[in-house]
């Protein structure tokens, strides 16, 4: 039986099969928010997930750490001009925050950094780099309401069959005015269109526990559920063929026309790399 039985953003129109199709079946999309969902069953969500309990975590190699610092530093730098403030001083919580890389990267900026991670592995290494981290689920941690200026969900929302709570319990530890920055894929994308079931993001064996998938329209309408206002939604980037075929003149000037189309799909909201910016009013 697949793990997803009904729409995540809690829509109760029901679901189309649609011809993107994986080795757990096609995806299937809600009849209202276009939300698509895995048929994967719970063994096969549970099996996927072990890859996460690692003590290296996501932990940027040593080629990819500059430009993941710089990608950090940018998206802390936008949340505090939101806030209009200096991210110096600002309480940010990162939920999923794996070995603590974000954290140490928003940290070097001045903020005061807080994590959860469910991974014992992974939650072990962020702690033994002077992070605070909480080994478990958010709502286990029993933060007091109102705690943090800024909360950040880093390739976390895909994982949940359920995310309405988690997005709940987000709003009650922001402050009023407050920030959670949700990461995740953009279904609504010029990738999707080009590449459809090969784009690695649908692929949970590829990307472990990934189950749920969003696009701007579902990802406003789970924050209005939620409680919360979509203050901005940013996309990036364009894949035009399968990121793994091996290279060739073709593969080659798919990728320069992909590098031509990122700035319209930014303003069209067609990458399928989804940043949303969502306020506690």
């Amino acid at each position: 039986m697949p793990l997803i039985t009904a729409c995540p953003v809690g829509c109760t129109s029901g679901f189309d099969a649609t011809d993107l199709i994986l080795p757990e079946g096609p995806l299937l999309r809600c009849r209202f928010c276009a939300q698509l969902v895995s048929q994967a069953d719970a063994r096969r969500y549970e099996d996927s997930m072990q890859e996460f309990d690692d003590p290296r975590g996501t932990a940027p190699s040593e080629q990819a750490a500059a430009r993941r610092e710089q990608l950090a530093h940018r998206r802390v730098r936008k949340i505090a001009a939101i806030l209009q403030r200096d991210a110096r001083g600002m309480s940010l919580l990162d939920v999923g925050c794996s070995s603590g890389a974000f954290l140490l990267s928003a940290k070097k900026l001045g903020c005061r950094v807080q994590g959860v991670e469910p991974a014992p592995q992974a939650a072990a290494a962020a702690r033994a780099q002077g992070l605070d981290v909480f080994n478990g689920m958010l709502e286990q941690a029993r933060f007091p309401e109102a705690s943090f200026d800024a909360i950040t969900l880093f390739e976390v929302i895909e994982h949940l069959a359920a995310p309405l709570p988690l997005l709940q319990e987000c709003r009650r530890l922001l402050r009023p005015g407050g920030i959670l920055l949700v990461g995740t894929g953009n279904t609504a994308s010029w990738t999707v269109q080009a590449v459809g079931a090969h784009w690695d993001y649908l692929s949970i064996d590829r990307h472990g526990g990934h189950i749920s998938f969003f696009n701007p329209g579902s990802m406003r309408l789970a924050a209005a559920r939620a409680g919360l206002q979509a203050a901005r939604i940013e996309t990036a980037n364009v894949n035009l063929q399968e990121r793994y075929r091996r290279p060739s003149l073709t593969y080659k000037l798919a990728k320069l026309a992909a590098q031509a189309l990122n700035v319209p799909a930014r303003r069209l909201d067609r990458g399928h790399d989804m940043l949303a910016f969502l306020r506690k009013p």
